[in-house]
């Protein structure tokens, strides 16, 4: 049950664009027990299905730019090739630790923005508040 559970809550955040494989590998490598070169494999899996679906349904939608996207993919898969082999010859505590560096870069990076988006809207609200007060 807790995998079903996982698969969803991951397919949801996958789906959305914002990166289900990194919920995917923290369930499973955190709350589950896996061994993170297994987590981060089975995260592999998990993406193509995932991934094909969710690549259908903008392509639908009409919300790809296919200028930007086709180099980002062909860089993407010379990155994960890469990537795979440096993973697969890294100690299993290194690679939890730099996974982890990269869930405190996003937590950072995310905050940094809400933050933003928060001051930008606060900004707006008082224009218009202010232009409101000037007509009455």
């Amino acid at each position: 049950m807790m995998e079903v559970l996982t698969g969803v809550i991951s397919g949801v955040v996958s789906g959305t664009g914002m990166g289900g494989g990194t919920i995917l590998i923290l369930i499973l490598s955190v709350f589950m027990g896996i061994d993170q070169h297994i987590a981060q494999a089975t995260n592999l899996i998990f993406f193509v299905p995932t991934s094909i679906t969710a690549i259908i349904t903008t392509i639908k939608d009409k919300l790809i730019d296919w200028k930007i996207g086709i180099p980002v993919a062909i860089s993407g898969i010379i990155g994960a090739i890469v990537g795979a082999k440096i993973s697969v010859n890294m100690d299993v505590e290194h690679l939890k630790k730099y996974f982890g560096y990269f869930l405190i870069l996003i937590t950072i990076y995310e905050i940094y923005s809400l933050i933003k988006l928060y001051k930008k809207d606060s900004k707006r609200n008082n224009n218009v508040n202010y232009n409101l007060e000037r007509r009455f």
